[in-house]
């Protein structure tokens, strides 16, 4: 945008907003680094959040000015001072530093701006040198293909250039390049310190990677951006349609939605219980959340999605090593030497009414304290280390529902450690639910494994005959619950006579129970998996 300032000059500012969520940690860190400063925009009504927190200090490891603002000063519950002093506390700046601005009624807005301008210096960088932009961002368009955005560091690109992208290896002519308006506007030329998008007729968006460098053929630069990184998933859950026929459709709405979205991944896997189906990976929940809903409003796909769970790293006996996303690819026990899981060290922040619950949730879920610190008064981060696998189902709403909304969270991965886990497998009549078996630990293993059995029980529909529901761990039973049969009075006609008439009867029924019994198939139903995801 180009801005007109009070002294006279007219500026040309490029504004970028970033996604605040944990799971798009790597996105917003290159946003961060293609950018010379940050606004630290801290809600007025909430004060300070976990989320806050770690995106102010990827900033400030890139060396960007900060600039405090506070939001939403017009509310009635705006505690303009107490939160001053949370920035203050935090930044360690002075109360004048603090803007104070309303996105509703436009107050404020200017001296924001005007603080732009005087407090961040301008982009430096060498217009005559080798090209070199940042990628910060892309998008798909259905006729023009892959659109990236970038920032041009050194160099210039000019269009019809025939350009290399550094970290894939692929080369493209430059058919548009341009600036970002309301719409976007072709250049002939976007050089240093420019913020632009290239058009090259793209097709797949895993050709540009986010955080990748652009250089010219001719005259290329030495050196890539610092900080590029394959985006990796975290958390993998089965995809299934709901009608087996819809098999394909599903299979093409995944396709299109991985064109405006690269970091997820999929490939075909089938289960007993399910069909056909796919093995979805996500950067986090909110990623898997956002792309069943995507499913759902974009492409009318009702979906049936398992249980999400991690990636494993299993050391077999013979020295392998092995990357597991799913139970049902785990080897046998003996040849197993070691499983190691993903480790996170999540930061809460949360009032201090509330710490007890907090702490109390964290340690049931394996977690263990590593510091603790007051912010302010009310105010307490503190930090854990725990596995990811115990996060990945309920641990946020149940965070949510023990501080009345106003914990929050974040967290980041820090490696692998080795677990004593062990495979829960859910028997039906002595048939296995490929669908329904789990990694669990293995202290958890007996409650959880009797807690799924009674889920079951209440959920599986009665039959003609009886169904056995276990839990089993290898050939061991841990759990046991039994669905008992529908069964008609065949007696009902007999008034009085002689018990053998009865008794023929009912030994005929028996018979007949036990002949449906092998030939009868269990119909697991779709709320039994969902209900998985929400048991205490």
């Amino acid at each position: 945008m180009e801005y007109t300032a009070r002294d006279g000059e007219t500026y040309i500012l490029n504004l970028i907003d970033t996604p605040g969520h944990v799971d798009f940690s790597y996105e917003v860190s290159r946003a961060i680094a293609s950018c010379e400063g940050a606004l630290l925009v801290v809600d007025a009504t909430q004060g300070i959040q976990a989320q806050t927190i770690s995106n102010l200090y990827l900033a400030l490891g890139n060396d960007l000015e900060i600039i405090p603002v506070l939001n939403k000063i017009d509310m009635e519950s705006a505690m303009i001072d107490e939160v001053k002093d949370q920035v203050v506390d935090l930044l360690g700046c002075s109360h004048e530093e603090i803007l104070c601005a309303s996105g509703k009624t436009g107050e404020g807005v200017d001296e924001v701006l005007e603080a732009i301008i005087q407090r961040i210096h301008a982009p430096k960088g060498d217009v005559n040198a080798p090209l070199q932009a940042l990628i910060f961002d892309s998008v798909f368009n259905p006729f023009r293909g892959v659109i990236a955005y970038f920032r041009v560091f050194n160099g210039s690109i000019s269009k019809g250039e025939h350009v290399k992208f550094f970290n894939t290896g692929s080369e493209y002519d430059a058919d548009e390049v341009g600036v970002l308006k309301l719409k976007m506007q072709p250049r002939n030329e976007i050089k240093a310190g420019d913020v632009g998008y290239i058009c090259s007729g793209i097709k797949n968006s895993k050709e540009i990677k986010v955080g990748d460098t652009i250089t010219s053929i001719s005259n290329p630069c030495e050196a890539a951006v610092a900080g590029f990184e394959d985006v990796k998933p975290m958390v993998f859950a089965g995809v299934y349609p709901v009608e087996a026929d819809q098999y394909e459709d599903l299979r093409a709405s995944l396709e299109k939605l991985q064109l405006n979205d690269a970091s997820l991944t999929f490939e075909p896997e089938s289960s007993l219980a399910l069909g056909f189906g796919f093995r979805c990976g996500f950067l986090g929940l909110l990623h898997m959340e956002i792309i069943q809903e995507r499913l759902y409003r974009e492409f009318n796909m009702d979906v049936i999605t398992t249980v999400p769970n991690v990636s494993y790293r299993i050391t077999t006996t013979q020295g392998d090593v092995l990357e597991v996303h799913n139970p049902s690819g785990l080897p046998e026990v003996t040849k197993i030497d070691k499983i190691e899981e993903p480790y996170i060290l999540a930061q809460v922040i949360t009032k201090s009414d509330f710490l007890g619950n907090v702490l109390k949730l964290c340690i049931d879920k394996r977690g263990v304290m590593k510091n603790q610190t007051y912010i302010t008064q009310d105010r307490v981060e503190v930090n854990f280390e725990m596995p990811l696998s115990e996060i990945v189902f309920d641990f946020y709403d149940k965070l949510k529902s023990i501080s009345k909304g106003y914990a929050s969270f974040d967290y980041h991965q820090i490696g692998y450690e080795i677990s004593r886990l062990a495979k829960l497998d859910i028997l039906l009549n002595g048939e296995s639910v490929d669908a329904l078996s789990w990694l669990i630990y293995a202290d958890h293993a007996y409650d959880f494994g009797r807690k799924m059995c009674e889920k079951l029980k209440e959920l599986i529909p009665r039959q003609q005959f009886d169904i056995a529901i276990q839990a089993a761990i290898g050939s061991k039973i841990i759990a046991r619950e039994t669905v008992k049969a529908v069964r008609k009075d065949v007696t009902a006609k007999c008034y009085g006579g002689d018990i053998s008439r009865k008794r023929k009867l009912l030994e005929k029924q028996k018979a007949g129970k036990k002949r449906m019994r092998q030939i009868g198939q269990v119909q697991v139903p779709q709320s039994a998996f969902l209900a998985v995801l929400k048991m205490d």
